[in-house]
């Protein structure tokens, strides 16, 4: 195993890429009684459209999401309740551009251990399952899209993006989930959820040789096919729309703005810009920024309100709002300073403050075994060594951030979302 040590983290990695493909991460934890697995596959909400030895499959929005509800089930019961009772809290998650199984045990890691990539591995569907599962998950649907504040990110993707499946729900639609057959699932599951598309990462007082061991004890032999994206045509790089609102039953107005940066790139380019984009949207509203501090006294925005980057693969933007009773006023003052930083840039000053803030957040999050497991297999899939960022914040200056700025923070690129009130809560 080839073993890597961060040493102005204190951390140690050991790595080993199995003949199937799969990478193997272990990060030992000594004298912590919890332990953790991270099972994921490059596959989430926007592979809705890929070529598999030669033919092309267009498959209904949600696959995903459901194929992540389905993947407990095995010929004996279900994994879930085999998990929990050997001691261990399983869950799993689907986003945009992974999907995700975990557990944590303090006890009985290795045989749970075997469990999950077992499971994860070796599909098990009916199409009596299915439909009955299109049940539950249609409540699922129902259930978000009453959801205002999922909704006004979702209306403000649309609104960003004309091309790019970002803009689609991770979970569909019932009536596209309506389609999804047994068929479909395995299908996509032989396309995305062999060894040479996923990724193990495990962290706890665990021996990385054993963890290895049962990996290969355990997964198939080979990689599997090589699956083709097609994630559409190129994505211009001004926003869709300007506006979009929609009427629910909420007592005061939310707000979202998005600013439709330009997407990064593989590796470390990949970690440097989420550092540059992360550090921009603080330097522009952050809470202890100027610009937040006026509009706090203003009125025009409460506790309620973040500001945050996202990147995936083919896109990324900024993403700033909360409840707002004027979100035209809160984009235009958005757009003010981020005029004002890529003409003038940012305070050197500040600029230092906000980044040892940013550093510490990252150092202190590294106590979290699920969000450094999650991050190490994010960095892999984007080709990027999580465990790198102290060398790259060491490079990321104020100049990033004006650069960014002037790119990023135009109304060409922006959209606003907002959700109102419908006309009997404004009564």
């Amino acid at each position: 195993m080839e073993k890597r040590v961060y040493a102005h983290l204190g951390e140690t990695l050991w790595l080993e890429r199995l003949e199937n493909g799969l990478p193997v991460y272990v990060i030992p934890k000594p004298g912590f009684q919890k332990k953790y697995a991270f099972f994921a596959t490059n596959y989430g909400g926007m592979d809705l459209k890929f070529r598999l030895d030669g033919v092309a499959h267009q498959t209904p929005a949600g696959v995903a999401h459901f194929l992540e509800h389905k993947m407990f089930d095995t010929k004996d019961g279900n994994a879930l309740q085999t998990l929990a009772a050997n001691g261990a809290s399983p869950n799993a998650f689907t986003s945009w551009d992974i999907t995700g199984y975990y557990f944590e045990s303090t006890e009985g890691f290795y045989e749970n251990l075997k469990v999950l990539l077992s499971f994860v591995s070796q599909p098990w569907f009916t199409q009596e399952s299915v439909d009955k599962e299109q049940g539950i998950i249609g409540q699922e649907i129902q259930m978000i899209e009453d959801d205002p504040e999922w909704m006004v990110l979702q209306n403000l993707l649309s609104a960003l993006y004309v091309n790019h499946p970002i803009k689609i729900s991770v979970a569909g639609s019932r009536a596209s989930i309506a389609e999804i057959t047994a068929d479909t699932l395995y299908a996509c599951h032989r396309a995305f959820y062999h060894p040479g598309n996923m990724v193990l990462c495990v962290c706890g007082d665990v021996d990385p040789e054993a963890v290895v061991s049962i990996a290969r004890q355990v997964l198939p032999a080979g990689a599997g096919p090589k699956a083709e994206r097609d994630h559409g045509p190129a994505e211009p790089a001004e926003a869709a729309q300007g506006e979009t609102e929609q009427a629910m039953a909420v007592s005061i107005p939310i707000c979202q703005i998005g600013f439709k940066a330009d997407p990064a790139a593989g590796g470390e380019g990949h970690l440097r810009q989420e550092i540059v984009g992360g550090l921009l949207g603080e330097a522009l509203c952050g809470t202890s920024s100027p610009l937040y501090a006026r509009l706090y006294r203003e009125g025009l925005v409460n506790k309620s309100f973040s500001i945050s980057y996202l990147a995936y693969t083919g896109c990324a933007f900024l993403c700033a709002g909360g409840e707002c009773r004027d979100g035209r006023a809160l984009r235009d003052a958005l757009l003010a300073e981020g005029a004002r930083i890529a003409r003038e840039g940012v305070d050197e000053a500040f600029f230092q403050r906000l980044k040892k803030a940013s550093y510490g957040s990252l150092v202190r999050a590294l106590n979290s075994f699920e969000a450094l497991c999650v991050a190490q297999a994010q960095g892999h899939f984007t080709g990027a060594d999580y465990l790198t960022f102290p060398e790259v914040f060491q490079s990321v200056t104020a100049a990033d951030l004006q650069a960014a700025a002037k790119a990023w923070i135009i109304p060409e690129r922006t959209a606003l979302s907002v959700i109102c009130p419908k006309e009997e809560e404004r009564a």
